[in-house]
């Protein structure tokens, strides 16, 4: 029973999409919240498993408010997706480097709404690795200030074991696990394992995060590989 907390300035609007979500077999509480304030505390005293949030909200913005709901260390940390009106590719990219696992429009009709929910609690990368690639390319370089998270090569090298830096690229070229499993012939648990040990070396709190590192790092390149279509879902951790 998935715990849901819905973060919205305009009450309609909130209240939509909690009416819709009531309506879906499987989740449990929803939880809304009406500013980013109201989402960090309510995120740290309701623990959701999933956050939609808005991105455009008084007091503190949703993407603040994502970067501070993933700093308070919540196990298991909650898979946050951000509500945007319109598909602007600045805010994709920046939930993604924050931690977000991907987005959504406001305007998406209601199954599909519930589709990407039902994907998101899932799989854990609401966009997919194609997209984040062209994200990387065009926005990387305007970055200013890079999220402490993010090394450069020789860092995360150093770090990292040679398999986990092969099991990031191979995630950031848009394979699942399964996928990577059999190219490098070891077990489905095994490529978790290595997956969940990389992320917690390199603070990186989603799927989606992880591939932004790998080609703003330098161990994935912009070009190569596997490529998925764009759309919702995509591999799991």
């Amino acid at each position: 029973m998935a715990r849901i907390l819905v973060v919205d300035d305009q009450h309609l609007i909130r209240a939509g999409i909690v009416t819709l979500l009531r309506t879906v077999d499987g989740l449990g509480p929803i939880v809304e919240a009406s500013d980013g304030e109201e989402a960090v505390a309510a995120a740290r005293e309701h623990r959701p498993d999933l956050i939609l949030m808005d991105i455009y909200m008084p007091r503190l913005s949703g993407l603040a408010a994502a970067e501070q709901i993933l700093a308070l260390g919540l196990a298991p940390a909650p898979r946050i997706v951000v509500l945007t009106t319109f598909d602007e590719d600045e805010f994709v990219y920046a939930a993604l480097r924050t931690g977000c696992s991907g987005f959504l429009l406001k305007d998406m009709p209601p199954e599909q709404l519930i589709g990407a929910v039902n994907a998101t609690l899932s799989a854990d990368l609401l966009v997919a690795p194609a997209r984040i690639r062209r994200l990387v390319q065009k926005h990387a370089v305007q970055v200013q200030q890079p999220q402490q998270a993010v090394l450069s090569r020789s860092d995360a090298t150093s770090l990292l074991t040679g398999r986990e830096i092969e099991v990031l690229g191979l995630v950031a070229r848009g394979l699942a696990n399964e996928e990577i499993a059999e190219r490098l012939c070891v077990s489905d648990s095994t490529v978790k394992t290595h997956l969940h040990r990389l992320m917690a070396k390199l603070n990186l709190r989603s799927r989606a995060q992880a591939v932004v590192f790998a080609y703003e790092s330098g161990i994935a390149r912009v070009g190569e590989g596997h490529v998925l279509p764009d759309g919702p879902g995509g591999p799991g951790v």
